[in-house]
């Protein structure tokens, strides 16, 4: 390898790294990305806890079935959500 090849290398590479440093996420890109996808996540489930619990409570006797059945629906629905949240943002 002659020195040109080499020189040209190195540029190459220090390219490269400056822009990986520029592109690189700082620390409050990153929690936002994170509490966006919680939200995305946990909204759903707690909606399903909700209108589960008022429609259980709407029953005669004690009952748990809309409660769990609608908690399922929103955990599939948040990860759903999750799901192509990150895969719009890759």
């Amino acid at each position: 390898m002659n020195d040109r090849q080499l020189k040209k290398t190195v540029e190459k590479q220090i390219k490269r790294m400056k822009k990986a440093e520029k592109e690189r996420s700082t620390l409050i890109a990153q929690t936002i990305f994170m509490g966006t996808l919680s939200l995305l996540f946990i909204l759903p489930v707690l909606a399903g806890i909700y209108l589960g619990n008022w429609l259980d409570d709407r029953t005669e006797g004690y009952s748990i079935h809309w409660t769990i059945g609608l908690m399922l629906l929103g955990i599939i629905i948040g990860i759903v959500n999750v799901y192509l949240f990150v895969r719009e943002h890759k």
